[in-house]
């Protein structure tokens, strides 16, 4: 039986500080949750505007429940495209300020269908090296040729580009990083675009809802705006439920409705959480002083742990890595913390580069600055 190799693997993962575990909620996402029956204050949440469990959220999913079912029964092209499906799709569309967008179960469906769908063995994908795995593996699946260029290292993706001279062209970024909090330099990327006769995806995971005017996103908060951009976001961070949708020119978005496998074989989502992320893309929209509470704790934070003697990693989002560098180091940090009640998650290879280990410290604006103090404080003593 395979079964000794595959726990040998563990066992060595193990040694090495890099298996992964679960634990399991017993309260709704919030600052303050319940694990095996004891209070922590969590940091790892990727809820950033704190409306995973807001009550208007929670009554428009129960009336879209009333209205429409459990589940959608069929993926969207059989039967199972609903009424506020394609009304959720209007209107994010419109919040970011493309002529159409579709919607797809999961950000990881969204990348894998869009790339997947746009270029294949002619074409030529380039991708920073520090994207999302979902992003990775698209440029795998896609069979294109793959160039990888250096972390926001702009010059290196023009030398790229001006080598390649046939095919499609296909940058894909992250917006803000996941691990790293940083932002790409979506301006210099699009011209790279328009110098060189490519197009853009960018996944918007951590952005959309937090930056930009009225949380419209990336693209708001650089004032960009073109064609050439494929842009993608995910419905279960700032926005608090579930999903992705993919947003951009029709033409772009009828390719994926006929090509995007990720798409066309999958099951619709339920359609009251549609329900649900029309309610929540008004509390975005509406959410500016959510937005300037939380950039008012990444301050707080920033200054608070400016001399600690781990170092946070340049970022000016919600999402607020401590390097540690050591994998084991960085375990026993997040378990110190865990003793105290509250939760940090620690990051290790292969979601970061080797000797990179972090903690992910993530804000929300559902925090206080209490319990930002109360962070810092506990980094302090453990660092003693």
């Amino acid at each position: 039986m395979p079964f000794a190799a595959l726990q040998s693997e563990l066992d060595e993962r193990a040694a090495q500080g890099l298996l992964r575990s679960r634990r399991t909620l017993q309260s709704p996402q919030s600052p303050h949750i319940v694990v095996d029956g004891k209070t922590y204050l969590s940091f790892c949440s990727n809820d950033y505007l704190g409306l995973a469990n807001h009550p208007q959220l929670i009554a428009a999913l129960q009336q879209g429940a009333a209205q429409y079912g459990a589940g959608a029964g069929a993926a969207h092209l059989v039967s199972g495209h609903t009424q506020v499906h394609h009304e959720l799709e209007v209107a994010l569309a419109a919040f970011v300020d493309k002529p159409a967008a579709l919607l797809f179960s999961t950000g990881y469906m969204a990348n894998l269908g869009v790339v997947q769908a746009l270029v294949g063995k002619d074409d030529t994908v380039f991708a920073d090296k520090l994207n999302h795995a979902s992003l990775n593996d698209a440029m795998q699946l896609s069979r294109a040729n793959v160039q990888r260029y250096r972390h926001n290292d702009m010059a290196q993706l023009a030398q790229l580009l001006e080598k390649t001279r046939s095919g499609r062209k296909l940058i894909i970024t992250d917006a803000v990083f996941s691990m790293d909090g940083d932002l790409a330099p979506l301006p210099e990327l699009l011209a790279l675009c328009e110098q060189h006769d490519a197009w853009l995806l960018v996944d918007d995971a951590h952005g959309f809802g937090v930056l930009g005017e009225q949380g419209r996103g990336s693209l708001a908060h650089f004032g960009i705006a073109s064609p050439r951009i494929i842009y993608m976001a995910t419905l279960g961070k700032a926005a608090g439920v579930f999903g992705a949708f993919v947003a951009a020119e029709q033409v772009v978005i009828n390719t994926l409705i006929n090509h995007a496998r990720s798409y066309v074989y999958t099951t619709a989502t339920p359609p009251a959480l549609a329900s649900a992320l029309l309610a929540s893309l008004q509390l975005i929209f509406q959410g500016d002083a959510l937005r300037a509470h939380l950039q008012q704790l990444v301050a707080q934070l920033r200054s608070g742990l400016h001399d600690l003697r781990w170092r946070l990693m340049p970022s000016a989002t919600a999402i607020q890595p401590l390097l540690i560098g050591d994998n084991q180091a960085a375990l026993e940090l997040s378990n110190a913390l865990r003793e105290r009640g509250i939760w940090v998650a620690a990051i290790r290879p292969p979601t970061v580069p080797q000797g990179t280990a972090r903690l992910r410290i993530t804000l929300s604006a559902a925090h206080s600055a209490t319990d930002v103090t109360r962070l810092i404080e506990a980094l302090y003593e453990l660092a003693r």
